[in-house]
């Protein structure tokens, strides 16, 4: 799965949440993210903007959906992940006992930990954070570095909590 299928894949309501945040907290970049948007529609970005957000959103969201806009999908995910879900990438880490910067950032990804472990720390996750938040996380955090742990591709694959 790439970036640009996990924006698309995303529950209405958490992609509205995702560019919500993004729209407060980094307003020079969703206006970016919305120029670009609008210009590969040949749209004016005014024309999108004058939308309501839940509709803008939903319009965002489709076009983050498609490949051409793949490392734009993944900056936006990156930032949302890093700004209000460091908590959760914070005890994904914490649970596999592997030392971060206390906001769930490496410098570099040790070698994977075994899918036992994966599995526990997947399921304290979902006990402790909303759903579709885990599963756009570990999406993510996969498409990153996809060769880097196996045992949680195959996680993703099998458990069907982790299923778009």
């Amino acid at each position: 799965m790439t970036q640009s299928e996990i924006f698309g894949r995303l529950p209405a309501p958490l992609a509205h949440e995702i560019l919500s945040h993004m729209l407060k907290a980094q307003r020079p970049s969703y206006a970016v993210a919305l120029q670009t948007l609008a210009a590969q529609r040949k749209f004016r970005p005014i024309f999108i903007e004058r939308k309501p957000p839940v509709e803008r959103h939903a319009w965002m969201q489709q076009q983050l959906g498609r490949s051409l806009n793949e490392e734009l999908a993944g900056n936006i995910l990156g930032l949302w992940l890093t700004g209000p879900q460091a908590p959760m990438l914070a005890a994904f880490l914490d649970a596999l006992g592997i030392a971060h910067d206390g906001k769930g950032s490496l410098e570099t990804l040790p070698p994977s930990p075994p899918k036992e472990a994966l599995k526990a720390a997947v399921d304290s996750l979902f006990a402790k954070f909303p759903a579709d938040h885990v599963k756009a996380y570990l999406h993510a955090f996969q498409v990153s570095e996809p060769t880097a742990w196996p045992p949680l591709g195959e996680l993703l694959a099998e458990d069907a909590r982790l299923a778009f």
